[in-house]
């Protein structure tokens, strides 16, 4: 079986985590053994924190709502079970995008809401 020489391929992966760590602190940028523990541990925060996101998200969103909700004389769950009760298919992201930018808009489907439920 003939020799294998690693040093090719060796150099470009150490490359590879080099260039990944570039901007990070001290030796993790330039020591390859502690670029490579970082990086790893890198990934893994960026995998676990874009799932963490859109749980942020959802709870800015439900938050836009429940102020703006209340501000028409609904709580949140209310507002929620009055736009379900009416058949309001909006997304908490487009509901707190108009209670943000349109209150107006927000207020007419509040008012909406608040008339399914008394119903």
């Amino acid at each position: 079986m003939p020799r294998v020489k690693r040093a090719v391929h060796a150099r470009k992966k150490r490359r590879k985590v080099l260039e990944q760590a570039k901007g990070y602190w001290g030796l993790k940028k330039s020591s390859y053994r502690y670029a490579k523990e970082q990086v790893d541990h890198s990934l893994v925060y960026a995998y676990r924190d874009r799932k963490a996101r859109k749980r942020t998200f959802r709870r800015l969103w439900i938050v836009r709502i429940n102020a703006a909700a209340r501000a028409n004389g609904l709580s949140y769950n209310q507002f929620v079970a009055g736009c379900r009760k009416a058949q309001i298919a909006l997304d908490r992201k487009v509901l707190a995008d108009l209670a943000v930018n349109d209150p107006v808009a927000f207020g007419a489907i509040a008012a909406q809401a608040k008339a399914a439920l008394e119903a």
